[in-house]
């Protein structure tokens, strides 16, 4: 353990949908210093029953990046944050059950909306929500869980494992459940704090399937000697595994530099979640027909918020237009010509469920706008400024509509992660909302893993204002203020038509 005024050196593994990354960083308690020493592609891989992530492949990648920190310097320990809902199944040999599915597949399409209408299946969607408090999303863990009854390997399954927990198992040799990734389960009761045992019975998982539940800050366990041999760390070196806020955007929200105003966040990604941070979880039914989640934090903090479907819709759609070779859109010119785009002129509905899975996105863009009665998008700086006003809007609604529900204003908005590079996204979300938004920083999620690794070492940063306020300190923001001249009621009202 070390002193408090000691600077320690960890790895944080931060894996995303699209990519991962293995970060070092110095953390003391007057200083942050945070590097990229390894990204590597991830997504869905295609197989003829579904569509899977390359686990083992993930695991190889960190070990390459953790061998690149061992090269240049000591490591003090190691956290992982990642994706929420996706689980591994383990056999009675700790052996991994087949590649886990990724929540993109489409074997829970329909399954929620089923067994929620059908009297006899033991799930009532006001119960379900008065206990977990989650938002309604087609590829929970518990809708992953209920499309793999019957099949052989739930039925062989001892454990089962989420997916920062399965890598950290492969690290360590040591299980369990991480509290915030735990919490988005749909499985796991937000007012007590543990495993929902009549959903989990309901489901059809055998009691002990779901391992014990573990806190941000405690130590998973130490690296086993064959996998510190294999990254090049000397004989007997004993290098910790930390339980972070392993959901990425529990780290994200640490990594957030607000100060004591009250704040509204967006963790800006792939995904885009958007909300308050509370004390307590708000289970009401207004919170539910609303469609809210309530997810856990780190230090027993509640992440209010509800998904929005987030920059994977350009990203998709830059993917398409790369394919058929249309010129002028990669990320920088396309957003240099959106600008200058008419504003406003289509708004969608960005969170229509035919978003979610890979395809054709720019002709979805179409489908929604004609839908909606609404001027059709016909180019590709036309489809993403409509993905733009419209994500925009979308944080306006959730936010305000969080604020209500909660009871709690907000006077700044904090757009973390990937999307706070945008410049033109975060200054539409400042017309939107009204208020100043400010951006950064972008490596939110990663920030947030080390410092809960380097206060769990024995840095004296002793709650999430200490972290916050180092963040603040180490990281330049962007301010956007609100600006005048934009209709955004009309265009509220044109998408609730």
């Amino acid at each position: 353990m070390s002193s408090p005024s000691t600077a320690m050196r960890v790895a944080a593994v931060d894996l995303g949908a699209t990519s991962g990354r293995i970060m070092v960083a110095t953390v003391s308690p007057t200083s942050l210093h945070l590097e990229e020493v390894h990204r590597f592609p991830n997504g869905g891989v295609r197989a003829h029953d579904g569509l899977f992530w390359d686990v083992l492949g993930i695991h190889r990648e960190i070990l390459v990046g953790l061998s690149r920190i061992v090269a240049t310097g000591r490591l003090d320990a190691i956290g992982i944050d990642s994706w929420a809902v996706d689980y591994g199944l383990l056999d009675r040999d700790g052996r991994l059950l087949g590649n886990p599915y990724t929540y993109r597949d489409s074997r829970t399409d329909g399954l929620a909306e089923q067994l929620l209408a059908d009297p006899g299946s033991g799930f009532d969607a006001a119960e379900l929500y008065a206990t977990t408090g989650l938002q309604q999303l087609p590829f929970n863990t518990l809708w992953q869980v209920a499309a793999a009854r019957g099949t052989a390997a739930l039925e062989q399954a001892e454990t089962l494992l989420m997916l920062p927990d399965l890598l950290g198992y492969w690290l360590t040799g040591a299980q369990g459940a991480e509290r915030t990734n735990a919490s988005t389960t749909q499985l796991y009761d937000a007012t007590t704090g543990s495993w929902a045992a009549d959903l989990v019975e309901k489901v059809g998982l055998r009691p002990g399937v779901l391992p014990p539940l573990r806190d941000p800050g405690s130590v998973v366990g130490h690296l086993l000697p064959g996998i510190a041999e294999a990254i090049g760390l000397p004989e007997g070196a004993q290098v910790p595994v930390v339980a972070v806020g392993s959901h990425d955007t529990a780290s994200a929200v640490v990594g957030v530099p607000a100060a004591d105003e009250d704040f509204a966040y967006v963790s800006s990604g792939t995904w885009s979640l958007v909300g308050l941070e509370l004390d307590e979880p708000v289970l009401t039914e207004e919170a539910r027909l609303a469609d809210f989640t309530n997810e856990g934090g780190v230090d027993g903090t509640i992440r209010f918020l509800k998904n929005v479907m987030g920059l994977w819709v350009l990203s998709e759609s830059m993917k398409r237009w790369a394919e058929r070779g249309v010129p002028g859109t990669d990320l920088v010119s396309l957003l240099a010509a959106v600008e200058d785009a008419e504003p406003l002129r289509t708004v969608v509905d960005i969170n229509d469920a035919r978003l979610l899975p890979p395809g054709d996105m720019p002709a979805r863009i179409q489908d929604l706008a004609r839908e909606a009665g609404e001027p059709v998008p016909e180019t590709p700086v036309e489809i993403a400024r409509t993905i733009l006003d419209s994500l925009a809007l979308a944080y306006r609604v959730q936010l305000r509509t969080a604020a209500r529900i909660a009871g709690r204003g907000f006077s700044v908005v904090h757009v973390v992660g990937g999307g706070s590079h945008n410049q033109l996204l975060c200054q539409l979300t400042a017309d939107a909302c009204g208020v100043p938004v400010l951006a950064g920083p972008g490596e939110a999620a990663a920030l947030g893993n080390v410092l809960v690794q380097a206060r769990a070492l024995g840095v004296d940063l002793p709650d999430l204002a200490a972290m916050r306020a180092l963040v603040r300190r180490t990281h330049e923001l962007g301010r956007y203020e609100p600006a005048p001249g934009l209709d955004w009621d009309a265009a509220e009202a044109r998408l609730a038509r």
